[in-house]
């Protein structure tokens, strides 16, 4: 079995057989990361541009180690120090580094959307790396990987969003995938930061964290842009956390054997407290090791799955 489209542009729409395709081979693919020598020449032919136009530390990092774990050539672009400061556009920049022969873009830009426009303007394959609120499709994918490691399955798992979620792509992400593979997926925040009509996505919405928590398996936690403090949307840090913290005193609420998640950066004390975060049912860092596991596999099964070279 191969995946439907040869881009990954968002979790919307995928299938479970895929989803489960791409956490089947990240199994294989993880124990890669374990050998003394953390490399096969798999993707030896495939050569990668990484573009990202906003900051990131865990998802660059993480793409740019998937690919030389695979052996695929990579090369890192900067907007800072591109042509884009001199007022190239987006098209001209792209078109311009497909001319030195690539053959895949992972890219992450502010604008929703980018990552489906340069994939119908280009020739590479196209993987989202985050675009504005639109999606982050690998950040859902080793969340629900995460899970699926712990719990065996993701079907009736109850999983709890809580956070930014109005302005997360990870959210978006997260509750297509979670969906599609048959898990119950509530979210929690204030009012101001849900998006409208949230609910005709499927899933529970509440505004209270203890009425939220009660009965869930997974909290995934995310971070609250402080940004949105100065445009209106909360009246002050203080109050979001005196509301919306995940602290020890409220893990009460949630079923045995809980997991807590975050894709990081966190603010610690306000929407995690640091008990909570380095406690023994956080996964944060496994988080962050299968997140490399998880975009080999889909690097590997986007170049044609061919056959793994112990």
């Amino acid at each position: 079995m191969k995946l439907r489209s040869r881009h990954l542009l968002g979790l919307q729409g995928v299938k479970a057989d895929e989803l489960n395709l791409i956490f089947d081979t990240a199994v294989t693919l993880k124990q890669i990361l374990s050998r003394p020598i953390k490399k096969v020449p798999t993707l030896r032919h495939i050569t990668v541009l990484n573009l990202f136009f906003e900051p990131s530390t865990r998802t660059k990092i993480s793409f740019e180690l998937a690919e030389k774990r695979l052996s695929a050539d990579s090369v890192s672009f900067a907007k800072a120090s591109s042509s884009v400061v001199k007022g190239e556009t987006l098209l001209d920049t792209i078109w311009n580094i497909e001319a030195m022969k690539i053959d895949m873009i992972v890219m992450r830009h502010s604008v929703s959307g980018t990552a489906l426009f340069v994939s119908q303007n280009c020739d590479s394959q196209v993987i989202n790396a985050g675009d504005g609120c639109h999606e982050h499709p690998t950040q859902g994918l080793l969340d629900i990987y995460t899970m699926r490691e712990k719990y065996g399955q993701i079907k009736d798992l109850r999983v709890l969003i809580v956070g930014d979620i109005k302005h997360s792509r990870v959210a978006r992400s997260n509750i297509w995938g979670l969906k599609a593979m048959g898990a119950s997926v509530a979210v929690c925040s204030a009012s101001t930061l849900l998006p409208f009509e949230v609910e005709k996505m499927g899933i529970d919405v509440y505004t209270r964290i203890e009425e939220a928590m009660e009965g869930a398996d997974v909290v995934n936690i995310l971070r609250l842009q402080k940004e949105r403090q100065s445009s209106g949307l909360l009246p002050s840090l203080r109050e979001y956390s005196n509301r919306f913290c995940i602290t020890k005193e409220r893990l009460k609420y949630l079923n045995k054997n809980f997991t807590i998640m975050h894709p990081g950066p966190m603010n610690r004390g306000v929407e995690i407290s640091s008990e909570v975060a380095d406690g023994p049912d956080s996964v944060i860092l496994p988080q962050v090791t299968n997140g490399v596991a998880v975009r080999m596999a889909v690097l590997y099964l986007l170049s044609g799955g061919a056959k793994i070279i112990e």
